[in-house]
């Protein structure tokens, strides 16, 4: 089964805030393997905008560094998982290690999130 993953990037890594990257890394996984990947330029960053974005290109799972609230929630209302607290890397290692469960989430990275838990990332 094909899946496609999203990864904000800022110089190629992980950046903390996922509304803040320079362009999303997007991997493409076929029975739990990597089978490509490219990178995007974002739309300009509006509340909304790239939750709608990603889920039009049939992204299913988020791994980010951390984001707000709502940003959450428009993923979830788009029927996309979000992993969250994730360390800075190489966006096809984030998505191999999500692919063996062995990705690390923890707190939202995202620094005007007040609401910091812990979040479980399992597929």
């Amino acid at each position: 089964m094909k899946k496609l993953f999203a990864v904000p990037t800022e110089n190629g890594k992980l950046c903390e805030h996922f509304g803040h990257c320079e362009k999303f890394a997007i991997v493409e996984t076929e029975n739990d393997k990597i089978i490509g990947s490219k990178l995007i330029e974002p739309p300009v960053h509006q509340p909304g905008v790239y939750p709608k974005f990603l889920a039009d290109m049939g992204v299913k799972t988020i791994i980010a560094g951390g984001m707000g609230q709502k940003a959450q929630d428009l993923f979830a209302q788009n029927c996309i998982e979000v992993c969250m607290g994730v360390n800075f890397d190489d966006p096809a290692k984030l998505v191999q290690q999500y692919l063996e469960s062995s990705l690390k989430t923890g707190e939202n990275l995202c620094n005007h999130e007040h609401d910091n838990k812990e979040h479980n990332c399992s597929h």
